[in-house]
């Protein structure tokens, strides 16, 4: 059971409302003048310093590919990952808002409601099993709303 607000947006699967707010949603982002499928594609590859192995991941036809590709630890993950990842989130999160009018527009009208990662795999960027997770992409996602609200980006 969640002790959430109740007016908290909840967000996972492709088939919920505001899947658009999921990583695995098909809005791309740019970046040093690539451009990446998903959010989940961006951000799987920026694990790794192997150019290679980071265009094998920008290249995947799905996000679920680029994310089983960022899982392996066969290849040596960058050594500031965990000093970085919620900063690189943040960057490919605000830039899919910024270059997709959709997305942007359906964020705005939550207003003021927490949003929340129902990943239930996921105690980090979700609210994992029992909801009582970091919601890091929640939180990210609440703060690109109140940037976009006061036209701070």
């Amino acid at each position: 059971m969640h002790n959430e607000p109740e007016n908290t947006v909840y967000f996972y699967a492709q088939t919920d409302a505001f899947s658009e707010f999921s990583n695995f949603s098909p809005y791309g982002v740019a970046f040093d003048g690539r451009w990446w499928r998903t959010v989940e594609h961006y951000f799987q590859a920026m694990k790794f310093r192997d150019e290679e192995y980071r265009e094998r991941i920008r290249n995947c036809g799905k996000p679920k590919d680029a994310k089983a590709l960022g899982m392996t630890r066969k290849i040596p993950l960058r050594p500031d990952w965990e000093d970085v990842k919620d900063a690189i989130m943040l960057d490919a999160v605000r830039c899919k808002f910024q270059t997709h009018e959709h997305p942007r527009k359906l964020l705005l009208s939550t207003g003021d409601s927490r949003i929340a990662e129902n990943a239930p795999m996921d105690a980090y960027w979700g609210i994992g099993p029992d909801g009582a997770g970091l919601n890091r992409l929640g939180t990210i996602l609440m703060q690109v709303r109140e940037e976009l609200q006061t036209d701070r980006i």
